[in-house]
């Protein structure tokens, strides 16, 4: 399940028993699991902070809770403290909170929000923009609405063009075409005005 090294563990009671609090331990959960921006929430908690359907890894002197949605992004996670001349670095390896990439056996839709969500986003991101998948159909047309900086941006039809569309036909078999769903004229903060495009 999670690996907790001898190190980390003797970090983690060095500075519970510094708090001096009957049945304080340490409580893991991973933030926006199977997403490009995947990281996981490492906190203190008492008895009374957790909801009780934490799962519970006993260690040298205290309880790491884990949080139960966050169990099968956070198996195979390995917690290490490096000492160092300069200190000590905690170190967290969760290798499947990201998600792992849907199977040529998965569905389309499946496939496709895979390679939008961990390809596509953090590409527009560059430019306070995303898009969002809002329907693919049953002959392999994504429809797709853009949003932040790409809502109203006068290079949205070039991006949809020459580089979703063509990422999405050559890295998802099965898709014929994207479409684009957004009322361009309502967004409010363009990163490229329409009238400059």
């Amino acid at each position: 399940m999670i690996q907790i090294s001898d190190s980390a563990q003797t970090h983690f009671r060095t500075l519970i028993e510094r708090e001096g609090l009957p049945g304080l331990g340490v409580r893991l959960a991973a933030m926006h699991a199977g997403t490009s921006r995947a990281d996981v929430r490492l906190e203190f908690a008492e008895p009374a902070d957790l909801r009780g359907d934490e799962w519970a890894v006993d260690c040298e002197g205290f309880t790491l809770w884990l949080e139960a949605d966050s169990v099968r992004w956070l198996d195979g996670a390995e917690i290490d403290y490096a000492v160092q001349a300069t200190g000590g670095q905690l170190q967290i390896r969760a290798p499947k909170i990201k998600g792992e990439v849907p199977a040529e056996s998965a569905s389309l839709v499946e496939r496709v929000r895979w390679l939008v969500e961990h390809e596509i986003n953090p590409q527009l991101a560059q430019h306070r923009g995303h898009v969002s998948v809002v329907e693919v159909t049953g002959d392999g047309v994504v429809v797709l609405r853009f949003g932040g900086g790409c809502h109203g941006c006068g290079m949205a039809d070039i991006t949809l063009k020459q580089g979703i569309e063509k990422t999405l036909m050559e890295k998802v078999p099965g898709v014929t075409a994207v479409r684009d769903a957004t009322d361009h004229d309502t967004g409010d903060a363009p990163y490229v005005p329409r009238d400059a495009a």
